[in-house]
Parts: C-alpha cells; structure tokens; sequence
C-alpha cells in the first residue's frame, strides 16, 4: 500500500529552493536516495528495450515550519491519472478502515442527514462501510481506472484533483461535509496550501477532518528511506501539521498513533472557531518531538549515514546467500519496494522475480531495475529459499498468507529497519543481521 491509500490534488510544481508550505529558502539537505523512477511506472514487456526517466530522490528540510520534501519533478495528473495501487488488495488496510469507519459513526453520530467526503478515494475501500449505517459518502479520486471500482460499488466518485476550485463547486452544490477524510494523500499533494484552503471550504462549522500518514518520527527512527518516492511530495511530524493548521484557521484538536505503514499519525482537525477541546494527546506528542528534534534541521544531518547502513547491510546479506546459491524472489511491487530496489541496485542478478496480489501487475516489470511481476502461485512453482518481503509494513499479514513456504525450507528476509531473516514458523522472533 503506500502507502499509501490514494492520490491527491493536481497543485503546482514546486520550486527547488522554496519551501512549499511556508515559502522559506530550502538549504538542508535530508537524505539524497539517487536518481530513480517514478515509483508506480511499471513497464510493460514492449517496453524493457527503451528508456525510462529517473529524477531526483533528494530530499530537503525546512528549518522555518519543519517540512520534510522533495521537489515535484512531476505534476500530479502525469503519475495519477491511470494509477497501479488498489487499496482493497490488502486486507489488513481494509480491516483498518473498517474499524475507523464503525467508529466514527458512533462518535460523531452520523446518520442519513450527514455529509462524509473521502479525498483519495481510491477503489471504495473505506467509504464502502458507511453505506451499512445509511451515511452519504462522495469519494474524490483523480485515477480513472481506480474511481471506476469504486463506482461499480456504488459509491458516488468524482474522478477530479482536489483542490479549491472542487471544494467551492461542492459547496455550491450543497455538498458541505460533516467529515472530511484523506488517508495517505497530503504527502502526495504538492500544493498543500491549495488543498488545505479546500478542505476549510468544505468542511462544516462545527465539522471535522481526519488525515492519516507516515509519522515523520518513524520513519527516521527505523530508517524507512523506502518510503520516500517521487508520488511522495511531503513528509510530516505533528509540528508540521500544526503548522499547517494554523495557516489556514484550523486547530488541531486530537492525534492517534497507529500502527500502519511503519508507524502513522491520525490527527483531527476543526474550524478555529469550533467549540471543540484540544485533547491532551496533542500537547505530549508535540513534546515528544521536541524532545528527539523535530523542531530543529540539526537532527535530520545523520539520517543519511543510517540510510547508507542499511544499504550495505541488506547487500551483505543478499550478496552472503547468492554467493551460498541460495534462490531468492520477492514478494510485493509497492511504491516503497521500488525505492528500495533502485537505491540499493537489487535487480534479477539478486530476484528472479517478484510477486504481488494485483493482478493489473502481472506480465509487468518493476520500474527501474525490470523485475518480472507474476501472480503469488509462482512462489510455490518456484520453491525459492528465501523471499525478500517488499511491503515490509504488511509483513505479518503476508507471512500469514505465505507461511506454507516452510513445506520447502524457505524463510523471509525483512529489509526495514534493518534486514532480518524470519523463519515462517517464528516471525514473531526476527533475527537481525549484523553489518
């Protein structure tokens, strides 16, 4: 997933040196990953004999509101118009969404006469569970090919970017939301004021927004650089975020950490003027950041070096069993895989292949380094000694589905945070690799 659970609003391409947020000069560099392509740019077999794009994966920090970045080198409706990432392939995110959604029903007490909005709807993965309980949804989806899943199961879809310009003929049409949803969509939007404007159109006066994404601090505290590609425009700590609220007259009122994609936040946000109390949550979390500095570029410098470790480390151990000739296939074509596999140079000299739920990603190769895709029965033809989990983040409910490939003697290797071979019988008990 990428994680990510959709796409976002079509914005502006942002200046290399200014801050998309605040405007600030960009001067501290995050971490640089290379050149590499775009991450859901899967190539067809007509294709392996031409040339694909790489850009930039050079991240930069903001000292001034503590954005995390990366320059959009592509606009929006060039990577989401037709778009390779089904939420509903996996079933765990479907299973959170679930939960989110019988939840907030009965805390906002939502019913027939309420207005729930999904920005990034993708497939209907989320909105699909309102309709039990008779709540109006509209989903908001720029892919095509994905907007028409979500149709088929009868949820309202406008197939559009998100922005101000929707949010107004929204309203305009009566369609003001009681809540706002956007699951794994601001780090993809690379006009965050442009959007943000456009949820506070939209939104009630007395309505809410909830947002989920990575969580900044995990994704430095467990060196998940893989989760950086170039459909991921921004990456944020909640000082962020409340930095982005006050620029547009929100406030942040609650936070929850989640366990999905590697560690998220889910934070809820209200008009300024709604009577509503900033729960005690927000106040520690913002603390806590302080406290490991997130509120100072200083604290980003090492980041670098701890990507580089992992590197080598994952070579070594790769490198360790082929030399062993040991077989080796992956599991999963996710955005984050491919962030991975291009950083690091792992090609067919390391997988025969990879595969992956998604059928639409059969016959087809990762962008970059042309890893066949082929469907997950050719694990079982194949009997490989040891694959290498891509969508780490997924990896126990993957090694649930695959744990039959102890039959044969095979083990998983977890690449994030550091590459860890897993007998399928224990992968509650990792063992890590040393360096």
């Amino acid at each position: 997933m990428t994680y990510h659970g959709g796409t976002g609003s079509r914005g502006k391409l942002a200046s290399i040196d200014r801050c998309r947020l605040c405007g600030a000069a960009l001067d501290h560099v995050f971490v640089d990953l290379g050149m590499s392509p775009l991450c859901e740019s899967f190539v067809e077999p007509e294709g392996l004999d031409q040339g694909e794009v790489h850009y930039p994966l050079r991240v930069m920090a903001c000292e001034f509101c503590f954005l995390v970045q990366l320059k959009a080198y592509v606009a929006p409706d060039e990577i989401f118009r037709e778009y390779a990432y089904f939420s509903s392939y996996s079933s765990s995110w479907v299973a959170h969404a679930q939960r989110y959604c019988e939840a907030t029903v009965a805390r906002l007490e939502l019913g027939p006469e309420s207005q729930v909005v999904e920005i990034a709807s993708n497939d209907g993965y989320l909105l699909q569970h309102f309709l039990p309980f008779g709540v109006p949804v509209l989903g908001v989806e720029p892919a095509a090919n994905v907007a028409e899943v979500a149709i088929d199961r009868g949820i309202e879809t406008r197939v559009e970017f998100f922005g101000v310009g929707l949010a107004r003929r929204l309203v305009a049409e009566g369609r003001r939301a009681d809540l706002i949803i956007g699951n794994n969509v601001l780090a993809q939007v690379p006009d965050l004021n442009d959007f943000v404007a456009g949820l506070v159109i939209l939104l009630k006066p007395n309505g809410e927004i909830t947002l989920e994404f990575p969580h900044l601090a995990r994704l430095i505290g467990e060196g998940q650089f893989d989760t950086i590609y170039h459909e991921h425009f921004s990456y944020f700590s909640l000082l962020a975020i409340e930095q982005i609220a006050a620029r547009h007259c929100l406030r942040l009122v609650d936070v929850e950490e989640l366990a999905t994609h590697g560690g998220s936040l889910r934070v809820h946000l209200v008009h300024a003027a709604s009577p509503r109390s900033r729960q005690p949550a927000v106040a520690a979390l913002l603390a806590a950041e302080r406290s490991i500095g997130l509120d100072r570029v200083e604290t980003f410098a090492s980041f670098g070096e701890q990507v580089r470790a992992t590197k080598r480390a994952l070579l070594s151990l790769l490198i360790a069993l082929k030399d062993q000739r040991s077989s080796l296939c992956g599991y999963g074509a996710p955005g984050k895989g491919n962030t991975l596999l291009n950083y690091c140079g792992i090609g067919r000299d390391f997988l025969d292949f990879t595969v992956d739920r998604n059928p639409r990603k059969h016959g087809r190769y990762t962008p970059g380094m042309h890893i066949p895709i082929l469907p997950p029965e050719a694990l079982d033809q194949a009997r490989p000694d040891y694959v290498l989990i891509l969508p780490w983040n997924l990896k126990d409910e993957i090694m649930e589905q695959m744990g039959h490939i102890a039959d044969w003697g095979g083990r998983f290797i977890v690449p994030i945070p550091r590459p860890q071979i897993v007998d399928p019988s224990d992968f509650a008990r990792p063992r890590e690799v040393a360096s």
